[in-house]
């Protein structure tokens, strides 16, 4: 299949890439035999997908009201579910700047709030 543009772009979470992905099998598996690359991918949300697209999209839009957060870390956030501070600095090694303590416990909470 050709791709000639792109007519809309949106950051999923994994959890939400899995619940799309288990409605394309569903509807797939009816008509034909699932390809490779379709089967692996469910596999990989499968596997790595934490919680239900709810929750990860519920902890995007809380983690999107703190300062300094870009969409494209609160996805990340929201898809490894971090456990402690290292785990956070780590997501957050590339940025220009650093969170202090509050910063990340707040982070922290909302991820185990969800």
């Amino acid at each position: 299949m050709i791709v000639k543009r792109v007519l809309q772009e949106d950051l999923l979470t994994l959890a939400e890439v899995k619940e799309i992905l288990d409605q394309i099998r569903l509807k797939r598996a009816e008509e034909e035999e699932l390809g490779y690359e379709l089967r692996r991918a469910i596999r990989h949300a499968e596997l790595f997908a934490k919680g239900t697209a709810e929750e990860s999209r519920s902890i995007v839009e809380q983690l999107m009201k703190l300062e300094k957060m870009t969409p494209d870390i609160a996805v990340k956030i929201a898809d490894i579910r971090p456990a402690a501070k290292d785990e956070l600095r780590a997501i957050y090694a590339k940025e220009r700047f650093t969170l202090g303590e509050e910063e990340l416990n707040g982070i922290l909470d909302i991820v185990f709030r969800g």
